[in-house]
């Protein structure tokens, strides 16, 4: 089936009209110039899949110059074009030359049907996936942004977050590690697509992972990929999370999580810039900027045993502690704002605000849950809300609050850490990285519970 575009510009009438006879079958449109000045006027009325061009146009002159002449003015309208020149002399040096300018590929005037063809399909199907990959790179960066759009970074005025902003602006060029520590709920992912948005790789992609949310069996599969067959359920090839965010960041969110047998392959994946897929034994080259985070606090880990201090040492190059919202508060009313806008939007609200009284119930509220969780009241409030103001009661502090008081029947601390522990275990079916996460704990530290408290 034909298909594609091709222009032919050669000043040899009889070689134009040959190509076109034999190339009109292949191609959907083959349009012929005899002259190179009408490139650029042609190109700037459409594109082409594939450009053939002479490289000489004088006569008696066969240095090949006048073809590089054009194939920068060519690129200089068009960066993507596919070119592949054509050359009455057989010139090697030349063949070399062109192609180190640019050029897609080479072919001499004697007529070898079969070779032509060849070489014109070859680059047409160059051209092709150059044409998808720029496809491809921008659904990404549509994607990216998108997915952005979610992690807005909202600055407010409290003191405390005054340095953490400047250290991002610092650090984002750097490409050096960073950790970024706090409570759940804090904005550590926010904060790490913010350096990421901000540094040499903002075009690229940003990779995150939820250590906690992985299989501990799988987790060397997820993070370097695997060869097909190489256990059981490797049904097909996999690209690990290093090598699909070669080039931008990974995200490793809850490195506290990870056991001390994956934290050794980390390290040695940090030290060689180099990953090996499972079942594989070929090193791959991978180039990410690194950002972890945790809401464990690590040198308890490390005094622990349970994080290894020569790790550390590799990922956190630049820490940042992130403040609990609760003491910054300052905050709150930016914040809210800032989510109230973006869920308008989205509930077609368009005229809601807060009461006066609904604010001042936010800024008296602990905030346990930090910015997750205001985000989380707001956008009840505004479902809720049958006016065009979030009232105090749209908050439902009290219904919360009342289901916290009648689930405590007593102040016995043991039992009531037992109580948590075994319905955290329950709701997320025994998967003890993520019960670890969310009562703030690591694994050894649940481990240890569960065996004191018998569940």
């Amino acid at each position: 089936m034909s298909k594609g575009s091709i222009l032919i510009v050669d000043d040899n009438e009889e070689f134009l009209i040959a190509l076109k006879l034999m190339l009109t079958p292949h191609f959907r449109e083959v349009v012929t110039e005899n002259s190179p000045e009408t490139i650029i006027s042609q190109l700037q009325k459409r594109s082409f899949d594939l450009i053939l061009l002479d490289m000489n146009f004088k006569a008696g002159i066969n240095t090949g110059n006048e073809g590089l002449f054009w194939l920068n003015k060519i690129k200089a309208v068009d960066q993507d074009a596919t070119i592949v020149f054509i050359t009455a002399y057989g010139d090697v040096q030349l063949a070399v030359k062109s192609v180190k300018e640019g050029a897609a590929d080479f072919i001499q005037k004697s007529w070898d049907e079969k070779k032509i063809l060849s070489t014109l399909l070859s680059a047409y199907q160059l051209s092709e996936s150059k044409s998808e990959i720029k496809r491809l790179k921008s659904k990404q960066q549509h994607l990216s942004a998108s997915i952005d759009g979610g992690y807005q970074l909202c600055k407010g005025p409290a003191p405390s977050m005054e340095k953490i902003y400047a250290t991002i602006e610092k650090v984002a060029e750097t490409g050096a590690n960073v950790l970024i520590t706090g409570e759940n709920g804090t904005g550590k992912e926010v904060i790490a697509r913010e350096i990421h948005r901000l540094s040499g790789r903002g075009r690229e992609i940003f990779v995150s992972v939820d250590i906690s949310a992985l299989n501990e069996n799988l987790i060397e599969s997820e993070l370097f990929g695997h060869k097909k067959g190489a256990f059981t359920d490797a049904k097909a090839d996999r690209t690990g999370r290093f090598e699909l965010a070669s080039g931008g960041t990974l995200f490793l969110d809850e490195i506290g999580n990870l056991s001390l047998a994956s934290q050794a392959k980390l390290l040695t994946v940090l030290q060689t810039r180099r990953i090996t897929k499972v079942g594989d034994n070929k090193p791959l080259d991978v180039d990410v900027r690194l950002i972890c985070a945790t809401n464990i606090p690590v040198a308890r880990t490390i005094a622990e045993g349970s994080f290894r201090e020569d790790l550390l040492y590799r990922i956190n190059t630049i820490h940042l502690e992130l403040p609990a919202l609760r003491n910054r508060k300052e905050d709150i009313p930016v914040l809210a704002h800032h989510f109230l806008n973006k869920l308008k939007v989205k509930y077609k609200k368009p005229s809601i605000d807060f009461k006066k009284t609904s604010m001042n119930q936010l800024l008296r509220h602990d905030w346990p849950g930090n910015i997750r969780e205001l985000g989380h009241t707001i956008e009840k409030a505004v479902i809720m809300t049958t006016d065009n103001f979030i009232k105090p009661e749209d908050l439902m502090f009290e219904l919360v609050e009342k289901s916290i008081d009648s689930a405590v029947d007593s102040f016995n601390l043991m039992q009531h850490e037992k109580m948590l522990i075994d319905k955290a275990l329950k709701k997320f079916g025994g998967n003890m990285s993520r019960t670890a996460r969310e009562l703030g704990i690591n694994r050894s530290t649940l481990y240890e519970k569960i065996r004191k408290h018998e569940l």
